[in-house]
């Protein structure tokens, strides 16, 4: 298996040239940790006129960016304007997934946790589908992600996306974390979605402190790897019991991210883990990840 890491957590300027240097600040950084392959949102496809740029900017830094994550709604023909664009984008800088998720209820004032919606999930799947069918064509993997907050949540709303949409178009992204919050295994979603499984989300989860949380504070019981109670050594026995052999990409969650940021300019986070330190996904649980702190000069 082949070991991601996420370069989100830095992207926090609004313009378009101090969001370049600061997703170029990630890609050093990601490789310093022993990264050779990166994942990000797909909106900064909006920060390169040209996709060449970008390509040049991994080869200055050593790493691949195989990964853009993209967020929809309901609008069915709007977002799949909208995808397709970034799946272009995708594909041109040598991108392999496109990951996507329903944008969820956050900021409209309703629960975060809704029961299963078959009049929603129908306008995802098309759109999954379209986009699913449009990505294949551009030699890329769609993989959908379900995620607390939203409408592909639920063990009933993963089962309605995967008995509605083609597999030959919509595969999955599995978030051990997300899992865990709809009270689920990821042991066992992973052996349900089978040969679906095209990309894996690795975060730890405090269920003890998950017991007692409500709402969006849920989120705020993720852990660092090896920090929380996930089981990752049965997750990797349950990736080799299916044949899954492909890319993992750790989340950098559950760590104070400003406390050691060494200049605004760059943002978070400061503190990653090296690769090393959870090559092997059994070392989660013994309690040997080690966060490692980053000191920008």
């Amino acid at each position: 298996m082949k070991a991601a890491y996420t370069g989100w957590t830095w992207l926090t300027a609004k313009d378009a040239e101090t969001a370049k240097k600061q997703l170029e600040q990630s890609f050093k950084e990601c490789k310093f940790l022993g990264y050779d392959y990166v994942e990000n949102f797909a909106f900064i496809g909006d920060y390169f006129e040209d996709p060449n740029e970008l390509i040049e900017m991994e080869k200055r830094c050593g790493v691949e960016l195989v990964n853009l994550y993209g967020h929809f709604g309901t609008d069915v023909e709007e977002n799949i304007k909208v995808g397709k664009k970034q799946i272009d984008f995708l594909a041109a800088i040598g991108g392999k997934w496109y990951n996507c998720q329903h944008g969820g209820y956050f900021g409209d004032g309703g629960p975060l946790e809704r029961p299963t919606n078959p009049e929603v999930l129908d306008k995802i799947c098309a759109i999954a589908d379209t986009l699913g069918a449009y990505a294949k064509e551009k030699g890329v993997t769609l993989c959908f992600h379900p995620h607390y907050g939203t409408c592909v949540f639920w063990e009933s709303d993963i089962d309605y996306l995967m008995a509605h949409t083609d597999p030959r178009y919509v595969s999955f992204c599995i978030d051990t974390a997300h899992t865990t919050l709809a009270g689920m295994s990821p042991v066992e979603l992973i052996k349900k979605v089978g040969p679906r499984l095209a990309y894996m989300h690795l975060k730890d989860v405090d269920t003890y402190a998950l017991k007692t949380a409500e709402g969006a504070d849920k989120m705020g019981t993720f852990r660092a790897l090896g920090h929380g109670t996930i089981d990752f050594p049965a997750v990797k026995a349950a990736l080799e019991e299916i044949g899954y052999d492909d890319m993992m990409k750790l989340d950098l969650h559950g760590i104070d991210l400003t406390a050691s940021a060494m200049g605004a300019e760059f943002g978070p986070p400061a503190i990653a883990f090296k690769l090393e330190d959870v090559a092997d996904i059994k070392l989660a649980v013994e309690g040997k990840c080690r966060g490692t702190v980053i000191i920008r000069k």
